[in-house]
């Protein structure tokens, strides 16, 4: 390929990956899945004056229907509350639906994540029967959507938060159906602190070179939101926090200070939702402070290396509109940088996807944006499957 610089969405001629997309589950999957002793505790969908409403653990949570399966509206059809299942697209829950969305927007291939647990296997509920049960149930309905077109649609599995031996257990039942990526919300062993108890899951994780994925809005070590009331003063502050990286440094530098990446080498973390321009400066300042305080702290023995390598090495990351973090591309690791729809939530621009590749790569080397289109993606999850260059 020439190495022009990139100006138009026509000129992409291979399948272009989407590193992050969700489904929004259907209403009926955990109570057609969840065992009869545990179905009343399970998630349901009930129908109220707010419209449909997700409720969890016997109403100990509750979600709206409303700005996870925003695709298709515009900015001034946004809405918190108010829709039902009658109201959203069927690409939401249908893989056949979601296929002809997909063709829609020009995007070949998705890598699936959750929406109505997004933050994690907590939101089922603390009890480890109910949450383990939930759990299996999501992970067995996201890989029967995914067979309805395996070369295209691929998912993460959910991972309990339960403790080491069920995430562990529940990584090897994935590996087992052919996952390709797992989600965790907290650390293996169940707290939002890394620890000792962490390991038996990286060191299964790093020998299957499964991508191990943390979505923005996790790792919260008092759990899920229970109840959520609409706030204009608090969600869009939170909105732009999350997407800027701000919630997502503490995460990365706890485990890089963990010493987990020297143990672990070949680890393959994936930091999604969290966007890009954020990682030069922050890598800029742990090193600055590594240096400085690594004698004092003692972390000099356990982090022989800089704190800015063990990302590059080991921590991917998604991205959906970030032209900074593309004109500081360079001072990231090019060939770990994934673009994303985030379909069907309000980050995504579906159907007209091909206008922002346009906006955020424009000038950019092609073979640059063939990487983060393409290339990157498949090599971290070993898609083999997806041809390089469009089928005609």
């Amino acid at each position: 390929m020439q190495d022009a610089p990139f100006a138009t969405a026509a000129s992409i001629d291979y399948p272009i990956v989407d590193a992050d997309a969700h489904v929004y589950e259907p209403p009926g999957l955990w109570q057609e899945r969840v065992a009869s002793a545990l179905r009343a505790r399970a998630p349901k969908v009930t129908r109220a004056a707010t419209g449909d409403v997700w409720t969890f653990n016997d109403g100990e949570r509750e979600r709206n229907v409303g700005l996870m399966a925003a695709a298709g509206a515009s900015y001034l059809g946004f809405r918190p509350s108010g829709l039902t299942y009658d109201d959203i697209r069927a690409g939401n829950y249908d893989p056949g639906a979601r296929l002809a969305d997909m063709d829609a927007d020009g995007i070949a291939v998705q890598l699936l994540y959750p929406s109505v647990c997004e933050e994690g296997a907590r939101i089922f509920g603390d009890d480890r029967a109910l949450q383990l049960a939930c759990v299996r149930a999501y992970n067995e309905w996201v890989r029967d959507f995914c067979r309805h077109s395996p070369r295209r649609l691929y998912a993460h599995a959910v991972i309990p938060a339960t403790g080491s031996d069920d995430a562990v257990a529940e990584l090897e039942w994935a590996l087992r159906e052919g996952f390709p990526g797992v989600l965790i919300s907290l650390f293996p062993g169940g707290s939002a602190e890394p620890s000792p108890a962490d390991d038996a899951f990286w060191a299964r994780a790093q020998e299957a070179r499964v991508p191990v994925a943390l979505h923005i809005g996790s790792f919260h070590a008092d759990g899920p939101v229970k109840k959520r009331r609409f706030d204009p003063l608090a969600v869009l502050p939170r909105a732009a926090v999350s997407k800027s990286g701000a919630n997502t440094v503490p995460l990365v530098a706890r485990m890089i200070f963990s010493g987990l990446f020297e143990r672990f080498p070949r680890l393959a973390t994936l930091l999604v939702e969290a966007n890009i321009g954020w990682i030069p400066a922050m890598l800029e300042q742990t090193d600055d402070m590594f240096l400085r305080y690594r004698w004092f702290t003692g972390t000099s023995a356990a982090l022989p290396t800089m704190p800015s390598r063990a990302f590059h090495r080991n921590f991917w990351a998604t991205f959906m509109i970030d032209t900074v973090g593309i004109e500081l591309r360079h001072r990231l690791n090019v060939d770990h940088l994934l673009w994303s729809t985030d379909y069907p939530h309000t980050g995504t621009d579906w159907p007209n996807s091909r206008v922002t590749i346009e906006r955020v790569f424009r000038g950019v080397p092609q073979s640059e944006v063939r990487k983060m289109l393409h290339d990157n993606v498949k090599a971290l999850y070993r898609l083999d499957d997806v041809p390089s260059r469009l089928e005609t």
